[in-house]
């Protein structure tokens, strides 16, 4: 008789992301979209917390057309109702790294194969001045 190791389906960060954004759906603007980001972003790890709040700078000034919101638990930023970019930090789901990721609305297309997410180690000017980039572009 063999035995099949049983699937257990989602891990449990990945149901915490899960309630986290029905969470976000039930509350319905009961909270400012903002204040909801920052305080996520204040309980992150000491890294993260500050590539987080500096990248809510950056778009805040540079590309005002998106919105802040929470999207499953993680920072995101909106146009015309839809998540453009997002932000999660590498506890989320204890990766090494925190990622900058964008959905399709984001206008990066770019021929039959472009990135939609980026590892996020440290922040310097560089890194910067690409974000102020893939950002506007996400948004134009």
């Amino acid at each position: 008789m063999t035995t099949t190791k049983s699937y257990d389906g989602f891990t449990g960060a990945e149901r915490g992301a899960m309630k986290a954004r029905a969470k976000e759906l039930k509350g319905g603007g009961k909270e400012d979209p903002e204040v909801a980001q920052l305080q996520k972003i204040a309980a992150m790890a000491d890294e993260d917390r500050a590539m987080a709040t500096r990248l809510h700078e950056l778009i805040k000034a540079e590309v005002p057309e998106l919105t802040p919101k929470l999207w499953y638990g993680m920072p995101g930023w909106v146009k015309d109702g839809k998540v453009v970019c997002f932000f999660q930090d590498a506890a989320k789901f204890k990766a090494r790294y925190a990622t900058i990721g964008f959905n399709d609305s984001a206008a990066l297309d770019e021929g039959d194969l472009w990135p939609v997410a980026y590892a996020l180690k440290e922040w310097t000017p560089a890194v910067e001045q690409r974000l102020v980039a893939l950002v506007r572009k996400a948004v134009s």
